[in-house]
């Protein structure tokens, strides 16, 4: 068992405002059941990119800013009041951190969603890490034992790191999941989120390019998607095409309105359409075939630490690190001061490159 201090300072890189990243010393309490964690690799998410570019409504700057980017990452274990972990233990972050353990309470004093009342990724308590509350841009990360995973030791580093983003798709995947083993599946989007939904809906519930097609922009990012169909939405006829009883959209932003309707469109009578894209407007939605073919629509953004559990032991398998080898970049951007994560952030918000952009910590 690793042991910490009552407290740590932890070289804290924040977004002060867009554009501008400061470093300060915050000195952070490790209460009893709690982790330090020295981050050492993380990803960076169109959310990061959001905040650093000033792409959120002015009102939700001001509320959340100042705060240290990132949610996307792994780290070692550098001390611990917790009787699960030991010193340099590799671990996963888990970014969402449910109330009761925020506060020290029993699961049942918290919320609804704590008290699985509705599902466990909900609760009202919360806090996410680079949400509202300062992310794994930091020397130490102060955590729940809880909001920790081990590293398998047969999944390297930079396989890991993705393991938020396919917890998110895992998760929006579980409510129709006891479907999953006879449904076809449509998924919109050839970015990341696209890819690792297609990816999870492929290597964890085992559906194959029969059941299995992509829709996308670009030709040469569906070409990456090899265990699956795919099609060009630009010449696709969706009023004639084939129909499916799933659709996942995972485009997001101004894309969100044609792909969700065009979901609309292919989805079956009583099919499910599962949003994942996050817009900061309102998307305007065909309600009339929604309600003429009796469709489900849920939303999902975010998992809890039983998801990670179950995608880490997804990556055992070699070919499921085969698939998401293809969105590691070939070179990492080291980051040891202020300058170093807004110089990633500004290169990473120009260029928008199909693969993810990691982040090698040097503290």
């Amino acid at each position: 068992m690793a042991t910490a201090a009552a407290t740590v300072n932890s070289r804290t890189l924040r977004l002060t405002q867009p554009y501008t990243v400061q470093e300060l010393f915050i000195e952070r309490g490790v209460r009893e059941g709690f982790v330090v964690v020295e981050p050492t690799i993380a990803s960076i998410c169109h959310a990061d990119l959001r905040y650093f570019g000033g792409q959120r409504k002015p009102e939700v700057l001001a509320r959340k800013l100042p705060m240290a980017l990132l949610h996307e990452g792994i780290g070692t274990v550098v001390g611990s009041n917790s009787q699960q972990f030991t010193q340099g233990q590799r671990v996963v972050i888990v970014p969402y951190v449910p109330g009761y353990l925020l506060r020290g309470l029993q699961p049942e004093q918290c919320c609804p969603a704590c008290r699985g009342e509705i599902e466990d990724n909900y609760c009202s308590n919360s806090e996410f890490l680079g949400s509202g509350t300062d992310g794994i841009a930091q020397s130490r990360l102060v955590l729940p034992e809880q909001c920790l995973i081990p590293i398998p030791d047969d999944v390297s580093d930079e396989i890991a790191v993705l393991a938020e983003l396919c917890s998110v798709s895992y998760r929006a995947l579980r409510g129709v999941r006891h479907l999953l083993d006879k449904a076809k599946v449509a998924v919109f989007g050839d970015g990341p989120v696209g890819y690792l939904t297609a990816a999870m809906l492929h290597h964890a519930y085992k559906i194959n390019s029969d059941r299995l097609t992509v829709f996308g922009a670009i030709r040469e990012k569906l070409d990456e998607f090899s265990f699956a169909e795919t099609r060009m939405v630009q010449s696709y006829d969706f009023a004639a095409g084939d129909k499916v009883d799933i659709v996942v959209e995972c485009t997001g932003g101004r894309f969100s309105e044609s792909a969700i309707n065009q979901g609309i469109s292919i989805l079956k009578p009583g099919g499910h359409l599962i949003a994942m894209g996050v817009s900061e407007d309102l998307v305007p939605i065909n309600t009339r075939d929604i309600l003429e073919k009796g469709i489900t629509m849920h939303g999902s953004s975010r998992s809890s630490d039983k998801d990670f559990r179950e995608v880490l032991h997804v990556m055992e398998q070699a070919d499921c690190q085969a698939t998401l080898r293809r969105l590691v970049p070939d070179q990492f951007t080291v980051v040891s001061k202020a300058d170093d994560l807004a110089g990633a952030m500004e290169s990473a918000l120009a260029h928008r490159d199909w693969k993810k952009t990691y982040l090698d910590f040097h503290w």
